[in-house]
């Protein structure tokens, strides 16, 4: 089992953003990643982090993944939502595309090929790894500000 807290976050919506993941082993952070893009949004960093941190999990042989994760956006998408969207045709309810779809592909076939316990934290709440990856992605949006 792996515990990895993600976040991912942008200067203006769109704009200059970034994405990081830490691994957390015992309370301490053991590992971490982070990157950016110049033009983005914060729903497309947030899926970014997570993406990143799952392949992360994969490539080290790790497929019990614990995400802490402050986006309500990625939790409820990859829980629940995502469901009717694959049953609508990648439709929301209202019948419009879903937004970021590429990523939430691509987030469906890593979740459903792992076993993931999908967790929100408040964001800005004094927890180490979510401060941490918040310190990262900040940081890597200021590389494009």
């Amino acid at each position: 089992m792996i515990v990895i807290y993600t976040d991912g976050g942008c200067s203006g919506n769109p704009g200059p953003g970034g994405w990081a993941f830490v691994v957390s082993e015992k309370g301490e952070i053991k590992e971490y990643r982070s990157g950016g893009d110049k033009d983005t949004t914060n729903n497309k960093m947030e899926l970014t982090a997570v993406i990143n941190a799952l392949k992360y999990a994969q490539s080290i042989g790790e497929n019990d993944v614990t995400i802490l994760t402050d986006s309500q956006y990625v939790k409820n998408g990859i829980t629940q939502w995502i469901f009717s969207w694959k049953r609508n045709g990648w439709r929301t309810s209202g019948k419009a595309p879903v937004k970021n779809m590429d990523y939430w592909v691509e987030l469906d076939a890593l979740n459903n090929a792992m076993n993931v316990d999908w967790q929100w934290v408040k964001g800005h709440a004094g927890i180490l790894g979510n401060e941490e990856c918040d310190r990262l992605v900040r940081m890597e949006t200021a590389k494009y500000l």
